[in-house]
Parts: C-alpha cells; structure tokens; sequence
C-alpha cells in the first residue's frame, strides 16, 4: 500500500530511493538525484521526509545540500528542460534572440521558468562547453547547434506535436 502526504509525496517510493541507497546519509546526494528523477524536482515534503527517515540527517541538513548544488531544483520543472548558453561565444552569436524566441513561443513571463502545461522549463547557463557550434541549445541532453530563432520555433513546435 503506498501511503501519501497531503502534498502527494508517495512515502513508499521514498523508502524504496532511500533502501537503494543503502539509507545511509553518505549517500543522500543520489538519495536526492533519485527523488529528482521521479519528480522532476525535490519536493519540500520528500525531503523532510528524508530527513526524519535516515539516521544522521536532519530536515536542515537535506536542505542545505539541495540548495548548495546546482543541480538540485526545488521548482517543478517540465518534461523538456530546456538550457540556452549565454556564455561569451553564444551571446555574441545570438543567443539572446533564441531565449527570447523560447520565452515568447512557450508564453513565458518574466521570472517564469516552467510553461504552463508543465510541459518545459527553461534555463540560461553561463556555457555548456560547445562554444564552435554557437548558440547552443540543450534540450535534456540533447544537444542543438548554431540556434537561430526560427530554428528553435521549429524544435519547439515539433516536441509539442509529439505531446498531442
């Protein structure tokens, strides 16, 4: 029977992640990679839970480490998580225009990183370490070269396509 907290957090699904990683607090780095893995982020609940659950952890503690990493989200993000370099070589090839193109074609507002639909979440990152193929987009690992704003409206509207 998987038991639920009143934000939805399965605590079986917990237990299951925190058994897999030997419930040692020496592991609550890929304790808390796996809960991102099933969630899309680290819910505020999994992880007090998770701190109450491993010996040696507290609430305090999970949080800390989930906000010193970056890879660590504590928003929602959506199925395509989408990440624009805004590094020397790609701003100056035009990757302002693209992230721009992405926001407008996703209805993104200011402070907005996750589209409506859960469906994208967006980044800038300051280099993704492709600096010849300028401007890089990322689209969960996926990797797309030289960006022009036309081009990404494509992308974005072919991963839409896929979803109906």
């Amino acid at each position: 029977m998987t038991v639920e907290n009143p934000h939805g957090i399965a605590t079986e699904k917990l237990d299951h992640i925190i058994t897999e990683c030997g419930g040692k607090k020496s592991n609550l780095i890929a304790m808390l990679q796996k809960v991102q893995e099933v969630y899309r982020y680290l819910p505020e609940d999994a992880m007090i839970y998770i701190g109450t659950k491993v010996e040696g952890l507290s609430p305090a503690t999970v949080f800390g480490v989930a906000t010193f990493y970056a890879q660590f989200s504590l928003e929602p993000k959506g199925k395509f998580e989408i990440k624009v370099c805004d590094g020397t070589a790609c701003h100056v090839r035009g990757s302002m225009p693209v992230l721009n193109a992405i926001r407008a074609k996703l209805n993104l507002q200011a402070g907005q990183l996750t589209s409506e639909n859960g469906l994208f979440s967006l980044e800038t990152v300051s280099c993704l370490g492709a600096c010849g193929l300028a401007p890089v987009v990322v689209i969960n690992d996926k990797v797309y070269p030289q960006m022009t704003s036309d081009a990404i409206t494509i992308v974005l509207d072919t991963l839409m396509k896929e979803e109906n």
